[in-house]
């Protein structure tokens, strides 16, 4: 082929103007005690029953996976208390939201979602040839009347990231209900529950995806079930959204391997208990800690802090003394927050590391 040809083969208009997304950065090489913190991964991994359950798969790596998911969705209903019949699963639950935005997104459409929000949905969004639209949030927290202001004729999907991410912050159950009421039967609302796990006593929308017939709850086994690495998601739709998922989901989108490992995860509570008492407990640390040394932190309702200074050059020179000394973190201008850090609450020795070394940092700069 010449290369004459190759220079008129074009994506189609919007897709080049897609800023790539960009990942957390992995341990710096050569540096001692490296430890990446950019990315929200569970620090202790998977329980030991989910790695047991894909290792037993390796004999079997030869056969397809099952293309109805039902032994997961039976285990996630069984968790949750939700009809099967209304679980999707998907590789990842950015999978799933791109599923959401090509179904129910098109050219001259809007995709709503606040200022902070995951980036996903935004690019998710432009692939679908919609028109990305951002509100205000309020203090961090996602501001449920600015995105009933922001609806128009054209809004067709309004996500919320509760607790939300790169914020951590979290919007209660009854404000919720608020927005889903409030929103046009043509415009479907995504709960985006990635973090749920980490508020105790929420569902993660699942109610509300009961009670409305335009509400999605999505999840996620990337970050409390430590799977991260297997791409495992899913979704509580009703029947007519999943129905159009189902359609557009590929037979096998799941792997074999990661379809056990997750059902395995979601049924081991004990080991899920013990992850969130550790987070809790260190996530308090850390939010305490920045606060003392005057580095602005608000709490967490999720497994990582969102570090405020004073300014951009002050969080990137923060940035570098992390990095000098093995901590990745996640600088997050990308989201309209280029004076904040993102960290993820890593063991104790990792947080305690964390303090040690911008305690030292602020100091320096006294």
């Amino acid at each position: 082929m010449s290369k004459s040809m190759t220079t008129k083969i074009t994506p189609q208009p919007g897709i080049l103007d897609i800023e790539l997304y960009v990942g957390g950065k992995a341990p710096a090489q050569g540096v001692a005690n490296s430890v990446k913190l950019s990315s929200n991964e569970n620090p202790h991994g998977p329980s030991k029953a989910a790695r047991e359950a894909y290792r037993a798969q390796a004999d079997f790596l030869a056969v397809y996976p099952s293309s109805d998911h039902g032994a997961l969705r039976a285990a996630i209903a069984d968790v949750h208390d939700i009809p099967a019949e209304n679980i999707i699963c998907g590789n990842g639950s950015d999978e799933i939201i791109s599923f959401l935005c090509n179904a129910y997104a098109g050219i001259g459409d809007e995709v709503l979602f606040t200022e902070h929000g995951f980036a996903m949905y935004r690019i998710c969004a432009q692939i679908a040839g919609a028109t990305p639209v951002e509100v205000p949030e309020n203090n961090r927290v996602t501001d449920v009347d600015a995105l009933i202001a922001g609806i128009t004729e054209n809004t067709k999907i309004i996500f919320v990231a509760n607790p939300n991410n790169p914020t951590g912050t979290f919007v209660d159950s009854s404000e919720l209900a608020r927005l889903a009421a409030a929103i046009p039967q043509q415009c479907l609302l995504v709960l985006d529950s990635a973090y749920a796990e980490y508020v105790e006593g929420y569902d993660g929308g699942a109610s509300l995806v009961t009670a409305f017939d335009n509400v999605v709850m999505t999840r996620t086994f990337s970050k409390v079930y430590g799977l991260g690495g297997l791409r495992v998601g899913w979704a509580y739709a009703p029947q007519a959204v999943i129905d159009v998922l189902a359609r557009m989901r590929g037979p096998f989108n799941v792997n074999v391997a990661a379809l056990a490992a997750a059902e395995a995860a979601i049924s081991d509570r004990e080991y899920l208990d013990k992850c969130l008492i550790e987070n809790k407990k260190w996530s308090n640390y850390l939010v305490t800690e920045l606060n003392a040394l005057g580095i602005q932190c608000d709490p967490t309702f999720a497994n990582f802090v969102l570090a405020r200074f004073a300014s951009e050059e002050e969080a990137n020179a923060a940035e570098r003394a992390l990095a000098e000394n093995g901590l990745i973190i996640r600088k997050v201008g990308s989201y309209n927050l280029p004076q904040c850090l993102r960290i993820t609450v890593g063991k104790g020795v990792d947080c305690q590391r964390i303090i040690s070394v911008l305690r030292q940092f602020q100091e320096a700069r006294a």
